[in-house]
């Protein structure tokens, strides 16, 4: 497992370090997992739009179920991944979370709500620039492809 928020560059198998430059990169736990005694199935990962310029809101849903059979709760992740843009982008960014509580056999619908602008990133002129182009949303085992279809470059210093 790697964390989530990395790029191409920096998915190495050792790393540097005052005592061992021979230590794996290895995390024990990907993020967001967590002790449980049950387990859950995602399904039906949908949004609101498939095409989406900067001043959009996106709302995405997906399904969960208790698929075990005790009560558990269950962090629900929202990453996207920008397929293609002008500088490495992260491997994938955390864009939206909850958790819920389910009991066994309960099914619930999640909805997330991620603002378009926060698909964007610092370009190489160092400004905040949301590029034209496909997007990977996962949640879950679940996942869909959604397209940006104008770029937007923020002259601020900040996007909001």
């Amino acid at each position: 497992f790697t964390t989530y928020d990395y790029k191409p560059c920096e998915n190495v198998a050792t790393m540097a370090g005052a005592y061992d430059y021979d230590a794996r990169v290895d995390v024990q736990w990907e993020f967001g997992s967590g002790l449980s005694y049950t387990t859950f199935g995602y399904s039906n990962l949908r949004v609101d739009k498939q095409e989406f310029k900067a001043t959009d809101n996106l709302t995405f849903t997906v399904d969960v179920t208790n698929t075990g059979k005790v009560e558990g709760k269950e962090p629900v992740l929202l990453y996207v991944s920008d397929l293609v843009a002008s500088v490495s982008p992260d491997i994938r960014r955390l864009r939206a979370f909850t958790k819920i509580d389910l009991k066994p056999g309960e099914k619930r619908t999640v909805k997330l709500t991620v603002k378009a602008s926060d698909l964007a990133f610092v370009g190489a002129d160092l400004k905040w620039v949301l590029e034209k182009g496909d997007f990977l949303v996962k949640c879950g085992t679940e996942k869909l492809t959604l397209t940006c279809t104008e770029t937007y470059r923020w002259d601020a210093p900040n996007k909001d």
